[in-house]
């Protein structure tokens, strides 16, 4: 049965009718230092422009190598032909082993410990020897070429809101460098990374597919992140966590999406990404009924006939190079292109005019899936800006002229792809753009591909190719780091000691006076554990105002505001005096002496009722007039007359007292 939907309307599309699939795969930091070199942890917010000087700076290419089984990995092979260099920038928290000069020691025991504790807190079942493994990857973002994984524990059991959803792994692994810039030149692209955040521990947790829904999608990240905060031990802030999304339908296949930072948006994501699946499943059998050849089935599990070489004939590998054509194009993008010794290279397409496409949007101002922007994708990995096809022209200053003298150059063929671009880059562009069009009478490829952000956030939930979708061939022991036995005790230790969840963190702090919004902001920043530990009788709503008002040394902060209940300080004088003694273990003495020195030392009782009564006196009237309403204005006056040493509460106390006695 073929499958129903509008892929004009993505949020229509019924899940369980279209087969869907999907797990969520979560990348979280952990708070410790480097994973395999005891460097800190330490993140320094710099960009291109504002990178310092005096970091060094080392070139370097990769190369592809085969794996223990003799192959080499389809992602591996593909970044092999992006002609890239790289250079990497020593932070300084980064040393020989981040510059892969030096063998990697044993795993951070805390790392191991809290990869263990989330094994524990979803019912995984550690494995019982750890063995470190490497995953090539040669995209410059790990400067050995591989990133170093380790299997900790399977087959767990997450809780979320829609049902259970069954944990497949929980690995530890190394985080990777960030990319700071990237530049074309005449030689290839070069990528710049910074190395202060290669190394640092991640935990991946990769779930079952038992994801049943787009929204059910949303509540299992949700149960992911909670999980992994429970811990208190994992970094926070934009970055520090990363879902990934493998997503499927019946007639589709599965494709990885990264870049879901904002789970507000993965809904949307996963529809919009059903709907590309959709359309392609659609497109191939429209392409393959032109060309009389067998239909896909609606069930990618049933085998289909091979085309592949039918298809190769059809759209062979021929690329030419039509500079002569565009000599006197206006348009000023190819202008400045042929100046910088550029050449236009085109792919013919025959039988696809029509099914390119153009820009288009669905019922909620996304993007409609379109071949023309896979084919852009595929040539973007080449490093090139984009490039130009037949059914968008004449557009972007390219003249009808110019694609009528293309066409009679590719023999009057009826679709043709343009690509502007140094020779090699344009060659290299144009053959991923002929591999993308070949697969456009198959299934959707099986690739990762990346949400499309725009200044911060998603553009519109619809993604863009990165990579193919890597294969077991990228993955080999690491001979450097020797395995590690999980014991018995060691996992009944950890098994023992598991942290508390949110919800009974919260029933904890329902025996202290404090607000909902108190106790809710004491959980979201994580300092109920604080508030808690150095309570010891304060008022409960004072001391958590005091915390979350301010920062530094908890004991401090709260011996000062022991200090300010005990009448040694005023209100005013809490951030002077933290200030004043921050870093320092002062003693309650020191502090009252500090506040008299200061001129912080609340006023006598006596002096503050001689003048209180003062203040009524001089504006009897106007106290007789406005009777408890003088309050306010009054406040004011007195607190002034006592230049800030003056308790607000006494003060309220007195005013209230002395002017019931005038009415």
């Amino acid at each position: 049965m073929e499958p129903e939907g509008d892929v004009t309307n993505p949020a229509s599309l019924d899940p369980e009718s279209l087969g869907f699939m999907c797990g969520i795969e979560v990348h979280q930091q952990l708070a410790t230092g480097k994973l395999h070199s005891r460097q800190v942890g330490e993140m320094h917010d710099i960009t291109i422009e504002t990178l310092p000087e005096t970091w060094p700076r080392y070139a370097r290419r990769l190369r592809t190598s085969s794996g223990e089984g003799g192959k080499v990995d389809v992602a591996a092979r593909f970044e092999a032909k992006r002609n890239r260099s790289f250079i990497y920038c020593q932070s300084p928290n980064s040393g020989l082993i981040e510059l892969d000069e030096q063998p990697p020691l044993p795993h951070d025991l805390d790392a191991l410990d809290i990869s263990l504790t989330v094994s524990g807190m979803i019912n995984a079942h550690p494995v019982p020897l750890l063995q470190t493994m490497r995953k090539t990857v040669v995209d410059g973002s790990n400067t050995s070429g591989f990133q170093r994984t380790t299997l900790v524990a399977t087959d767990g059991v997450l809780q979320t809101e829609g049902g259970p959803v069954g944990i497949d792994v929980l690995c530890l692994e190394e985080d990777s460098a960030r990319k700071l810039d990237s530049k074309l030149t005449p030689d290839g692209e070069i990528v710049t990374w910074n190395l202060d955040r290669l190394g640092i521990p991640l935990i991946e947790i990769a779930t079952a597919p038992d994801v049943k829904s787009p929204d059910h999608a949303k509540q299992t990240s949700i149960a992911l992140g909670r999980t992994l905060r429970d811990t208190r031990k994992v970094r926070r802030g934009l970055g520090s966590i990363r879902q990934d999304l493998n997503v499927s339908i019946m007639c589709g296949d599965r494709v990885e999406i990264k870049g879901c930072q904002d789970l507000e948006w993965i809904p949307k994501i996963i529809r919009c990404e059903m709907a590309r699946q959709l359309h392609f499943y659609r497109l191939a059998n429209t392409l393959r009924t032109n060309h009389n050849l067998p239909l896909l089935s609606s069930d990618r599990r049933k085998e289909s006939v091979s085309i592949e070489q039918v298809v190769k004939q059809i759209l062979p590998h021929e690329i030419i190079d039509v500079s002569e054509a565009f000599t006197s194009c206006k348009s000023k993008r190819v202008e400045q292109g042929i100046e910088e010794g550029f050449v236009m290279m085109a792919l013919p397409l025959p039988g696809f005019s029509g099914y390119i496409g153009t820009k288009e949007f669905d019922v909620d101002g996304a993007q409609l899936p379109r071949l023309g922007r896979e084919l852009a994708g595929a040539a973007k990995l080449a490093g090139v800006a984009g490039v130009y096809h037949s059914d968008e022209l004449p557009a972007y200053g390219i003249d009808q002229e110019f694609v009528d003298e293309t066409r009679t150059l590719l023999s009057g063929v009826d679709a043709f792809v343009l690509c502007l671009a140094p020779r090699w880059q344009a060659e290299l562009a144009l053959e991923s753009v002929l591999n993308r069009a070949r697969l456009a009478f198959e299934r959707i490829p099986k690739e990762v591909r990346n949400v499309v952000v725009k200044k911060g956030s998603p553009e519109d939930g619809t993604t863009s190719p990165m990579r193919p979708l890597p294969g077991g061939a990228r993955m080999y022991p690491e001979t450097d780091i020797p395995p590690l036995v999980i014991t018995s005790e060691h996992w009944s230790k950890i098994i023992e000691n598991l942290p508390m969840t949110q919800e009974e963190r919260a029933q904890r702090l329902e025996s202290f006076s404090i607000s909902n919004d108190q106790a809710n902001q004491l959980l979201s920043r994580e300092l109920d554990d604080h508030f808690i530990a150095h309570h010891n009788g304060l008022p409960a709503k004072a001391w958590a105002t005091m915390l979350l008002e301010n920062e530094g040394d908890y004991g401090l902060m709260a011996l000062v505001l022991a200090a300010k209940e005990n009448g040694l300080i005023t209100r005013d004088g809490i951030a002077p005096i933290l200030e004043e003694f921050a870093g320092m273990n002062p003693s309650m003495e020191q502090i009252s002496a500090k506040a008299q020195e200061m001129g912080l030392k609340p006023a006598d009782s006596g002096d503050l009722l001689t003048i209180v009564e003062k203040v009524v006196d001089s504006r009897i009237d106007f106290v007789k007039e406005r009777g408890m309403g003088a309050m306010g204005p009054l406040m004011g006056i007195v607190m002034k007359e006592c230049a800030g040493a003056a308790d607000g509460k006494q003060v309220s106390a007195l005013l209230k007292e002395v002017i019931m006695r005038h009415l």
